[in-house]
């Protein structure tokens, strides 16, 4: 199925483009999203109307990103957990733990954003974490997993 993207789509497409993509794709995610129109020539002449209109909302999307980023960029977290006298903690931190941490400390952040490629965290010590605010926007933070017997 031929779609128009609203928005940019990862490993898809920017805004505007039109890409062939598998009916499910299409039907489950990209249109009941709202990232994506199907491809008919209505929805092309009223794409092409409202474009300035897309484009300036999502530079306005990425601009509160970049904002965010900024406030967040080389921020220093500190988790408590239960821990053993090795420096392995019981359990693990998790995104959803360091999303309950930020949001305490006054940073809106989704646990959606927070990317930790190598899984939880299940050691005391220093880690970095990738928070993804937008596609273009990814900031690092540290998070200091601290051990309590």
């Amino acid at each position: 199925m031929e779609v128009i993207l609203m928005e940019k789509v990862a490993n898809l497409g920017q805004l505007g483009d039109v890409v062939k993509v598998k009916n499910g794709y299409a039907r489950n995610y990209l249109i009941p999203q709202g990232k994506a129109k199907r491809a008919t020539e209505a929805n092309k002449a009223e794409f092409a109307a409202r474009r300035a209109e897309l484009e300036k909302r999502q530079a306005e999307i990425l601009a509160q990103a970049q904002a965010r980023a900024e406030k967040l960029s080389g921020l220093l977290l500190q988790i408590t957990q239960k821990a053993g006298v090795d420096g392995r903690l019981f359990g693990s931190v998790t995104n959803s733990d360091i999303a309950e941490a930020l949001k305490a400390q006054g940073y809106e952040v989704s646990k959606a954003e927070i990317r930790m490629p190598a899984g939880p965290l299940k050691v005391v010590g220093d880690h970095q974490v990738s928070i993804a605010l937008h596609h273009d926007v990814v900031v690092d933070i540290t998070v200091s997993v601290l051990g309590e017997h």
